[in-house]
């Protein structure tokens, strides 16, 4: 499992809280960084920030369809637009979470994304 997220804190919190339930997670500043990455063929989720500088989390979600991987997303993003949930569940995400989510929230979402919900 990796975590995209240029902010610092959630990339050290959140992987911190998916361990602590058992899961192996790996922690990416920015999408550029996951897709250059051993990780990127291995990660069976992916939760991923919406809007960051550089690729940006619609970006990547798309990048990652060219190159035919096909790893469940859940978006998670600080930014309250509507109109980018319809779009990245129309697109295959499994969850978008805003922002800040629950610690239930995520771990629901993560779960069906590994599909052991």
């Amino acid at each position: 499992m990796s975590v995209v997220d240029d902010d610092q804190s959630v990339r050290e919190s959140l992987p911190d809280l998916l361990r602590s339930f058992g899961l192996e997670v790996r922690p990416f500043a920015s999408a550029e960084e996951f897709l250059a990455s051993e990780t990127l063929g291995q990660t069976g989720c992916l939760v991923l920030d919406v809007a960051m500088p550089g690729m940006s989390g619609l970006e990547l979600q798309l990048e990652l369809g060219r190159r035919r991987h096909d790893i469940p997303i859940v978006f998670i993003t600080a930014h309250s637009i509507e109109r980018v949930r319809p779009r990245v569940l129309e697109r295959g995400a499994v969850a978008c979470l805003f922002k800040p989510f629950s610690e239930k929230g995520i771990l629901e979402a993560v779960s069906a994304a590994l599909g052991t919900a």
